[in-house]
């Protein structure tokens, strides 16, 4: 079983793609709600409160991969081949082992750090992802 879906396919056997530290609790932290709707009429004390139900937000998501190569080549190829992904803007993440949740994420391209070994073979990638709508994880 791929430890790791993105976009239906394993992460490890097409991309050298791994979860780096962290991955899955930045994945499931939970969602902030969008601002309640509110009514502050100079004419009354305090502020109303619509009597809606709070609706969920869009969400920042931050995650650590770590992306592996059996040459400088082959990282090479997978690094370029991982970033296309990015680059193409929408990213589907799931865990099988943790649920069938897939996460629908939008990649940004901001706050990227990257990190390689001397060898050449081997780095961690952090990337920045919105998560447009956090019910929606069919």
């Amino acid at each position: 079983m791929a430890e790791l879906l993105i976009n239906g396919v394993d992460a490890y056997t097409t991309y050298g793609v791994r979860m780096g530290d962290g991955f899955l609790d930045a994945l499931q932290t939970p969602s902030q709600l969008k601002d309640y709707v509110t009514n502050d009429n100079r004419l009354d004390n305090g502020v109303r409160y619509s009597e809606t139900v709070p609706k969920i937000s869009e969400r920042s998501v931050t995650l650590l991969f770590t992306i592996e190569g059996s040459t400088p080549s082959d990282f090479r190829i997978k690094k370029k081949a991982f970033e296309s992904m990015l680059y193409q803007g929408d990213v589907s993440i799931n865990v099988p082992s943790d649920g069938a949740d897939v996460y629908h994420l939008k990649y940004t391209g901001t706050s990227v750090s990257f990190a390689r070994n001397i060898e050449r073979t081997f780095a961690k990638i952090s990337a920045s992802f919105k998560e447009p709508d956090p019910t929606d994880r069919t």
